[in-house]
C-alpha cells in the first residue's frame, strides 16, 4: 500500500498546476499549492501515508458531515430533512439564488453552505456548547485530544463571511433557522476552522466505514441508519456540483473542503484523508481527486462495482 500511495502522489502532483488555492477566505490563500498528501487506514487500524500528510489544515466543509450527524442524533432524520433537502445540485456550494425562488422552500442538501448552516443551527446547545460538542465527538473519533479551531482562520472567515450572512438571513426569513443568526454563524465559522491533518480525516473515514464505531476504542457512537444516511449524502452531494461525475469515476463516499482536504470512506474497508490545497473550479482538490480516482481504480474501491 505504501508503494502504491507513493506512486500515486508522484503521478498526480503535476495536477496541482491546474488548480488554485482558495483566497476568498484570505488566510486560506497562504497555503502552498504544491502540497499533496494522503493517509489510508484499514479496518484493522493499519495506517499508510505518503507526501505532505502531516501538515495541519482547516477542516472547512468536511465538518458538515459531523454537524449533520449531530443534528440527526439530536432531532431525528425526519425533522432534520424537513428543513434541508437531500438532492444533488448543479450550482456552486455558496449559491443562494434558488432559495429565493418561489419553489425554493429549503436548501437542496446539507453539504452546501445553506444546508450546513441549517444543520449547525439544529445542534443542541447555546453559545459555544454546539462547538464544544462538535470538538468532543471529533476528538473521540480521531483519538486526538489536541483538535481545536484555528482562531486566526475563524476571524478571517467571520470578517469575510457576508455571503453566508445573506444566506442565513434568507433562511431565517423562511423559518428554517431558530435563534440568533450571529450565534449560529459564529459556530459555523468556528466549526469550519477546526484544524486537522490527513490522519485525522482518515480516522473520520474509517469511523464511517466501520458503521459509526471508533477505531481506537470500539465504542459505537451512532446507529447504522444514520451512518447510511451520511454515506448516501456524501455520495450524491459531497463533492458539490461535481458529485455525479465523481461518483462515476471514483465511486467512494467523499466530502471535500475548500482548504484542500478530502474525506473518503470505503464501507468496511478504508478511511482515507487527502490534502491538496490547489482546487478545481468546483472547489475540490484537483490533485486529490486524481489520486482518489487512481486509487479507486487500482484497488476496485467503487461502491458501484
Amino acid at each position: 500500500m505504501k508503494e502504491l500511495l507513493d506512486r500515486l502522489i508522484e503521478k498526480n502532483k503535476v495536477l496541482v498546476k491546474q488548480g488554485k488555492v482558495a483566497n476568498y477566505i484570505p488566510l486560506l490563500g497562504n497555503a502552498d499549492p504544491k502540497d499533496l498528501g494522503i493517509c489510508v487506514i484499514d479496518s484493522l487500524g493499519n495506517l499508510y501515508s505518503s507526501g505532505i500528510y502531516d501538515k495541519k489544515f482547516t477542516i472547512q466543509s468536511i465538518s458538515k458531515v459531523i454537524a449533520l450527524m449531530l443534528a440527526i442524533m439530536d432531532h431525528g432524520e425526519e425533522e432534520v430533512f424537513l428543513k434541508v433537502g437531500m438532492e444533488s445540485i448543479d450550482e456552486p456550494f455558496n449559491s443562494l439564488y434558488k432559495l429565493d425562488l418561489p419553489h425554493g422552500h429549503k436548501p437542496a442538501n446539507p453539504m452546501i453552505n445553506a444546508g450546513a448552516i441549517v444543520t449547525t443551527s439544529l445542534i443542541r446547545g447555546n453559545g459555544d456548547e454546539k462547538l464544544n460538542r462538535l470538538l468532543e465527538v471529533l476528538r473521540k473519533i480521531t483519538n486526538n485530544e489536541n483538535i481545536n479551531y484555528n482562531k486566526e482562520v475563524y476571524q478571517s472567515e467571520k470578517t469575510t463571511g457576508d455571503r453566508n450572512r445573506a444566506i442565513a438571513f434568507l433562511l431565517k426569513s423562511k423559518g428554517l433557522i431558530d435563534g440568533e443568526i450571529e450565534e449560529v454563524l459564529d459556530t459555523y465559522f468556528k466549526q469550519c476552522s477546526i484544524e486537522v491533518d490527513c490522519q485525522d480525516i482518515a480516522k473520520i473515514g474509517i469511523f464511517l466505514a466501520n458503521r459509526g464505531r471508533v477505531l481506537d476504542t470500539g465504542e459505537k457512537l451512532v446507529d447504522n441508519r444514520t451512518i447510511s444516511t451520511l454515506m448516501a449524502i456524501m455520495t450524491t452531494c459531497g463533492m458539490y456540483d461535481f458529485s455525479g461525475e465523481y461518483a462515476i469515476k471514483v465511486g467512494i463516499p467523499s466530502k471535500s473542503g475548500v482548504s484542500g482536504g478530502i474525506l473518503a470512506s470505503v464501507p468496511n474497508k478504508y478511511g482515507i484523508g487527502v490534502y491538496g490545497p490547489a482546487l478545481d473550479k468546483h472547489g475540490n482538490s484537483v490533485a486529490g481527486y486524481g489520486i482518489l480516482k487512481d486509487l479507486s481504480q487500482e484497488l476496485e474501491l467503487s461502491i458501484f462495482v
